[in-house]
């Protein structure tokens, strides 16, 4: 109400009010009597006019109808002024029967007052918010010459669900200084029709002559649901008028409560693989986890910490995070308690390598699920270190698997890697290893299952935060082969999909994330280069520096032998390779593991590497 004294439009506003409420009232006398006022009448009006202005007033402003701005007026509002008319004359009634009593006195005026003061105060409201509505979306009309170089006119792509939240949020918000002057959409049904009193213009491809016509500032990107072609094929647009533009953030990111409508942001990479959200199965979910004790192995990490952020929404009884990391344990750690406000979390700084330090802690919590992220996974590092993807991958894999199956844990979910599929280094090959673990444990009372999918966008392993270094830079950006390609999805989709593949399995399964279609490792490059501002092989030139150790020009998801089937997911696959003898299989198996440990602890790295090809036949080094 402070606030309210200190604007010159509340005191307009409650002085058209005044105006209406003694039009309302001499009209009423005046419709009572067919315009011929007899004397007494006259004198009645007048004597009742101050009584009616004030109760008027009063109702008004204690029921908070100038809080709001005229401007944005809606059906609401107009509810509002029925309520407070209703409330009004019902006061005003109550007076006259008191203080004067009904003789000589019409009733019919006071309905007519009330019919008239909604009627009157309700127009004046719309009146003024369609003139706003036409002045936002149709005035705006400027020549190339005189366009202001400052204004704020948005021009937005996409008139659908999102485009029509932007123009909702900048209508009804103050944060958005945003003036919308028309939609771009490539839907012709949509061509003449207008969002919020904003019109649907055109197609993308009138883009250039409206940014001039319409003297636009800034390119608003609302598109919900886009191909990686498509966002392209924006982005280019946008880029060819010279002007700023940004986007709506993700729909599953608003989803997920890390954003609101109004975090409007510059364009991602992650924008440009196209990828639409993913839909969860929140109440499966919910089951296995709500009320559940937690356990994360490498939560400090990329994937394991946007897991622990994604487990956090359904609300576990208490989280168990373990990581070798100190600097990524105290980092996830300050995330949960300041910004999550979460703060049943127990942090467990060591490595899964540890076989004492997991049985204790699995004994010492008992987690109902688990989720294993941790993993040596940069494949040059592994090629020259290999005993460490032994120690690591194998051997801490199979430490934690043991305590899980010891201790009755229900459901431990193994996070793999697409190199895991005809590897071609050290770090695929152990991760193929970790998968083949499972068997060991086919009659466990755990439900173990493992997850399988390519890279993930900003993770530790990807190329997309190098790449940006060297971008900064100045450049050359850095890429290994011409051809090479690599499937990519995010790191908040792999987490979502990780956690719905747990509500899956049976016991043993791999499931495999789909990732779309691979993308070009030197078109990701040029791609980034554009987003930056600049001109790939102009102002920022890519090398190509040729295969480093282990690598391969391409991805795969499925190794042969595996029957792929899918699942009631649709982004979600499984398959389950068949051993005709298990238990003669495990008992080499065994051996071949203890083997290669051996050779791990006494560091030689050839036979660590042929001990992995025994144990994963399809482990081809020439790739």
């Amino acid at each position: 109400m402070i606030h309210n004294l200190r604007n010159a439009n509340f005191y307009l506003m409650v002085l058209l009010d005044l105006i209406i409420f003694c039009v309302a009232f001499y009209g009423a006398y005046l419709f009572r009597f067919d315009f011929s006022l007899p004397g007494y009448a006259s004198i009645q009006c007048l004597e009742l006019l101050k009584y009616a202005v004030i109760i008027k007033f009063s109702v008004f402003l204690g029921l908070g109808l100038y809080r709001g701005m005229w401007r944005y007026t809606s059906l609401r509002d107009l509810w509002h002024i029925l309520e407070a008319t209703f409330l009004q004359s019902l006061i005003l009634v109550t007076v006259v029967l008191y203080k004067f009593g009904f003789d000589g006195f019409s009733r019919g005026v006071f309905i007519i007052d009330w019919m008239l003061t909604v009627f009157m105060c309700g127009g004046v409201r719309v009146m003024i918010r369609s003139f706003y509505a036409f002045k936002d979306g149709n005035s705006i009309q400027f020549s190339p010459e005189n366009c202001p170089v400052d204004g704020n006119n948005a021009l937005i792509i996409g008139a659908g669900r999102a485009g029509e939240k932007v123009v909702r949020e900048i209508r009804s918000s103050g944060q958005l200084k945003y003036l919308p002057v028309g939609f771009l959409d490539n839907d012709k049904t949509k061509r003449g029709r207008t969002i919020h009193g904003v019109p649907v213009l055109g197609p993308l491809s009138d883009l250039q002559e409206l940014v001039k016509n319409k003297c636009v500032n800034e390119i608003l990107i609302a598109v919900a649901e886009a191909s990686g072609a498509q966002m392209r094929e924006i982005i280019d647009a946008c880029k060819q008028t010279g002007l700023p533009y940004k986007i709506l953030p993700g729909m599953d990111e608003i989803i997920n409560g890390k954003v609101g409508i109004k975090a409007l942001r510059d364009v991602s990479y992650q924008d440009l693989l196209g990828r639409a959200p993913v839909q969860l199965d929140t109440t499966a979910i919910s089951d296995y986890l709500s009320g559940k004790t937690v356990l994360v192995t490498g939560c400090g990490g990329s994937i394991g910490s946007e897991l622990v952020r994604q487990v956090v929404r359904f609300n576990p009884a208490k989280l168990i995070l373990v990581d070798s990391s100190e600097a990524n344990l105290y980092g996830i750690q300050m995330e949960l308690h300041h910004e999550l406000k979460f703060h049943n979390y127990v942090t467990v700084l060591g490595s899964v390598q540890d076989e004492q330090l997991m049985d204790e802690t699995f004994g010492n919590y008992k987690p109902h699920t688990v989720f294993h992220a941790a993993a040596y996974k940069h494949v040059p590092m592994m090629e020259r270190n290999p005993w460490q993807a032994v120690h690591n991958n194998i051997c801490g894999t199979k430490n934690v698997m043991t305590a899980a199956d010891k201790h009755g844990v229900a459901r431990f979910v193994i996070v793999s890697t697409d190199k895991a599929v005809r590897p071609t280094n050290i770090m695929g090959a152990s991760k193929r290893v970790t998968e083949l673990l499972m068997r060991l444990f086919h009659d466990s009372k755990t439900t173990f299952m493992a997850v399988r999918f390519g890279n993930v966008v900003g993770s530790s392993g990807s190329v997309v935060p190098l790449f940006r270094r060297q971008i900064e830079k100045g450049g050359p950006v850095t890429v290994t082969h011409k051809d090479v390609t690599r499937y990519f999805m995010s790191i908040s989709e792999a987490a979502q999909l990780i956690l719905q593949a747990g509500v899956m399995a049976d016991g043993g399964e791999i499931f495999i994330l789909e990732m779309g279609e691979p993308v070009k490792i030197a078109d990701m490059a040029r791609d980034l280069i554009r987003l930056s501002g600049k001109e790939p092989d102009k102002d920022i030139e890519i090398i190509f520096t040729g295969l480093r150790e282990g690598e391969k020009l391409y991805e795969e998801l499925i190794t042969e032998g595996e029957g792929i089937v899918r699942t009631e997911h649709d982004k979600i696959m499984v398959l389950k390779g068949v051993e005709n003898d298990l238990d003669a299989y495990c008992t080499q198996f065994k051996k071949q593991l203890v083997e290669i440990k051996a050779a791990a602890d006494k560091f030689h790295a050839d036979e660590v590497r042929t001990m992995l090809h025994n144990v994963v036949p399809e482990f081809d080094e020439e790739g």
